[in-house]
């Protein structure tokens, strides 16, 4: 029971963020999803209601670079970096920061400054 209260909550500050944050094709949202394992990027034009790009710790991009004895943590940056880089091939290079209702902390903030250092502005 306590577990539906948590995701109903999240979900609920996710929807209550959304109202004032909208990416555009100049300027798309990224937005987070994490797993217990894992952690998943997306990029968004909610203009057109389009994602342009979805990335995450299984892809084999990322795969190829992380090893199995890293943290959780050091995968999300990893996913970070890489994600700017494939961003970056597509023609974007500003981005709004869409926490889906996390906190900005642990995962969520390393995956952007992940972002950040791959030269995403945001």
């Amino acid at each position: 029971m306590m577990e539906k209260d948590k995701t109903e909550a999240r979900h609920k500050r996710h929807r209550r963020v959304r109202k004032k944050i909208h990416g555009t094709r100049e300027k798309p949202r990224i937005c987070v999803y994490r797993s217990l394992k894992h952690m998943y990027a997306q990029l968004v034009d909610d203009v057109e209601g389009r994602t342009l790009l979805t990335l995450s710790t299984l892809h084999k991009d990322v795969r190829e670079k992380l090893n199995g004895s890293m943290k959780k943590s050091e995968k999300s940056r990893i996913l970070g970096l890489v994600f700017a880089e494939k961003a970056k091939q597509i023609g974007v290079e500003k981005v709004v920061f869409d926490t889906a209702g996390y906190r900005y902390h642990g995962r969520v903030r390393t995956l952007a400054e992940g972002a950040r250092e791959g030269g995403l502005i945001f």
